[in-house]
């Protein structure tokens, strides 16, 4: 009867990756070259004093060697041991002499200490010296991939490190680095894209509904139910433009600032406060505040839609009667800063994080209020960012907030 063969067996699984590249053991790595510099280090100091020792030991011999005394006379003199005065016996003569011979060869050996203290000195100060000096030496890589990591975040995507030296692991660091840079040089160029794109193809339709609208109130002779449905349509179509138009400089204002012009925060203040005038005394409100120079490096128009969108919601989110707003700018430990504070209502402390998040007003989400779209706050801290800054809520003590935006000068 024949047998059934047993199935072959799976090969096994290698032990290694075949999709990384095969690197020879001699590759000049960071780990050995540090082992080689430290090590010779070692070794090189370790012969310097060596031979310090060896030759202050030489000296010292050589300087023992000499007796401490001499025979003139039949007597023992000596300038640096004290012999019994007379005659002395043999054994007496014998033990000073060894008495002698012993200071003498602790006289070299204190000596011998103190000198090779100081060769010790010496030696750890050059080593200390010539350690630091290698140490930035071999750490000047990582400073040039930092400075370039700086100017990337910054100024724009379009800067590489290029690090050029042996194939080590700073090399592959640096060049993995030069890789993400350019993947995401791609991902933001492409999202500019489709801003400037999102930008047209939303705009057009809105705008041309719009302009139908108004074609269509207009007519005198349209009965009033359409007029109605007309104006329903013109402020519905009106909240999708301010959407519209927040989505997008919200996505814009993400980005670094590239170009930057000194822009002066008391005056972008007051533009924004002669926006809202006429909104402010419709409700009562009064806007007041001094307003000292800051100037600041950075895009006017997103300036002025911080302040903006600031004293805006100021005014609208105030108190019925007797309300006021204050807005101030100043320039105080190198940061322009620009204050808006207001009367209002009460708010939590724990609900001042979630006014910054889009669609969000206090206690209200998406829809609701005609008082905007939500994105006014969102808007500013993004444009905050983006300058460098940052934006501050704080409940104030009676109702409302204290607004503070920083800026570096």
């Amino acid at each position: 009867m024949a047998t059934t063969p047993a199935p072959p067996q799976a090969p096994p699984k290698p032990t290694w990756d075949p999709r990384e590249p095969v690197r020879p053991w001699l590759r000049p790595t960071i780990r050995i070259r540090l082992t080689l510099l430290y090590g010779g280090m070692f070794l090189i100091a370790g012969i310097l004093l060596l031979s310090i020792i060896y030759l202050l030991a030489a000296q010292a011999l050589h300087i023992g060697s000499e007796l401490p005394f001499r025979v003139v006379e039949g007597k023992v003199t000596s300038d640096i041991c004290t012999f019994p005065p007379g005659p002395p016996s043999a054994e007496a003569a014998n033990r000073a002499m060894n008495a002698c011979v012993n200071e003498q060869r602790q006289h070299a050996l204190d000596d011998l200490l103190r000198r090779s203290l100081f060769a010790l000195l010496g030696l750890s100060i050059i080593a200390f010296a010539f350690g630091y000096a290698m140490a930035g030496r071999v750490l000047s890589p990582l400073g040039k991939i930092t400075r370039t990591a700086r100017n990337v975040a910054g100024t724009d995507l379009s800067r590489r490190i290029e690090l050029d030296g042996p194939d080590d692991e700073l090399k592959e660091l640096a060049d993995t680095f030069d890789d993400m840079l350019d993947r995401l040089e791609r991902a933001f160029t492409a999202q500019q894209r489709f801003v400037a794109n999102a930008s047209h193809e939303l705009r057009t339709p809105l705008a041309i509904n719009r302009t139908l609208l108004e074609v269509q109130l207009s007519d005198p002779g349209a009965p009033a139910e359409l007029h109605q449905l007309g104006r329903t349509l013109l402020a519905t179509n009106e909240r999708s433009e301010q959407l519209v138009e927040g989505l997008l400089l919200l996505a814009r204002s993400d980005n670094q600032i590239v170009e930057r012009k000194a822009v002066d925060l008391s005056e972008v203040a007051s533009r924004a406060i002669e926006q809202v005038r006429a909104e402010a005394e419709a409700k009562g409100v009064e806007v007041r505040g001094e307003r000292a120079p800051a100037v600041v490096q950075g895009n006017g128009v997103l300036l002025e839609r911080i302040a903006l969108n600031l004293v805006q919601n100021a005014v609208r989110y105030n108190v019925p009667e007797g309300g006021w707003v204050e807005v101030t700018t100043e320039a105080q430990h190198g940061q322009a800063v620009l204050v808006v504070s207001n009367t209002g209502p009460v708010v939590p402390a724990y609900e001042i994080d979630n006014l910054f998040e889009p669609f969000r007003r206090l206690r209200q989400e998406r829809t609701g209020s005609d008082k905007g779209v939500g994105l006014g706050l969102s808007i500013a801290r993004s444009v905050a960012r983006a300058h460098g800054g940052r934006i501050i809520a704080e409940p104030r003590e009676g109702g409302g907030l204290v607004m503070r935006v920083t800026l570096p000068v």
